[in-house]
C-alpha cells in the first residue's frame, strides 16, 4: 500500500493494526515534500478549481458543496499513468 506520512493517516490503531498482519500488507512511502506523486493530491485540485470557482456566500454553503462534490464526483485517474507521467 502506498501511503504519504501526513499525522492524521497514522493514529495508534492503524499502526496496531498494519503490525498485526504486516505479513499480508506491506507499506511504501511517498517521498515527503512530493505532492506530484500523489495522485489522491490531484483530485484534490480539481476539486479546488471547481468548487472555488464559485461564490458561497455562507461557510455553511462552502461546506455543502465541498461534501456534495466529493461524494458525487467520479475521479477516473490512471494511477499508473499519472505516477509515470513527465513532471518537467
Amino acid at each position: 500500500m502506498f501511503v504519504d506520512r501526513a499525522t492524521p493517516h497514522c493514529p495508534k490503531i492503524t499502526k496496531q493494526y498494519l503490525a498485526h498482519h504486516k505479513d499480508a500488507i506491506r507499506l511504501e512511502y511517498l517521498p515527503v515534500g512530493c505532492p506530484e506523486f500523489n495522485a489522491v493530491e490531484e483530485c484534490w485540485r480539481q476539486g479546488k478549481y471547481n468548487i472555488l470557482s464559485y461564490y458561497y456566500p455562507t461557510f455553511d454553503s462552502l461546506k455543502g458543496a465541498i461534501s456534495s462534490y466529493y461524494k458525487t464526483r467520479r475521479f477516473n485517474l490512471d494511477v499508473i499513468k499519472y505516477l509515470t507521467r513527465s513532471t518537467d
